[in-house]
């Protein structure tokens, strides 16, 4: 037997700013209950996963305020309006790696936290690199570190990196990268 829908019966916004749309809808479950949910709104993300000519695969280290400390992981960002998941991984890799693609082949995508937000996430695996000049916001700073699949796999195991888009995308596309 399916699962019961819910009814949106009225969405509102309460906050909006340049990454993210804070919403509360009020639904309706059967005619039995009523209630609201409140959660982040976006227009996606794009995540790249860079593979080298050897193979190695390039992850960006950079400083995550809200955790107060240095996450490894792959380049990522928010899909801007008015942009595509494409556009939005090419812009991501030029800015947190300083690396254009000739390829890139969506490979995979996920939700990264689907209690909280309506966010999907894609995953591109991008190929055939050439540096470009890298150009971060104000508030980031990015230092690029290539390792090979099992170097990157051991970090992963041991915790090193924690970043849950970057071991969500990882779990996706290693099987298509090794």
């Amino acid at each position: 037997m399916p699962l019961q829908r819910w009814k949106k019966l009225t969405e509102k916004t309460l906050h909006k700013n340049s990454w993210w749309t804070y919403k509360v809808d009020s639904f309706e479950i059967g005619n039995e209950h009523r209630g609201e949910y409140h959660y982040v709104h976006t227009l996606g993300a794009s995540l790249v996963i860079p593979v080298l000519p050897d193979g190695r695969i390039v992850l960006v280290r950079q400083y995550r305020y809200l955790c107060d400390r240095e996450s490894l992981e792959f380049p990522c960002g928010g899909v801007k309006e008015g942009s595509s998941y494409e556009q939005t991984a090419r812009e991501e890799l030029a800015e947190e790696a300083g690396l254009d693609a000739q390829i890139m082949d969506q490979v995979g995508e996920f939700n990264p936290y689907n209690g909280v937000t309506n966010e999907i996430c894609k995953i591109f695996i991008a190929r055939q690199l050439r540096n470009v000049e890298s150009s971060p916001d104000r508030t980031e700073e990015f230092e690029q570190t290539p390792l090979t699949a099992d170097d990157l796999q051991r970090r992963v195991d041991s915790g090193e990196v924690w970043d849950g888009m970057t071991l969500a995308a990882w779990s996706l596309a290693q099987k298509k990268i090794r």
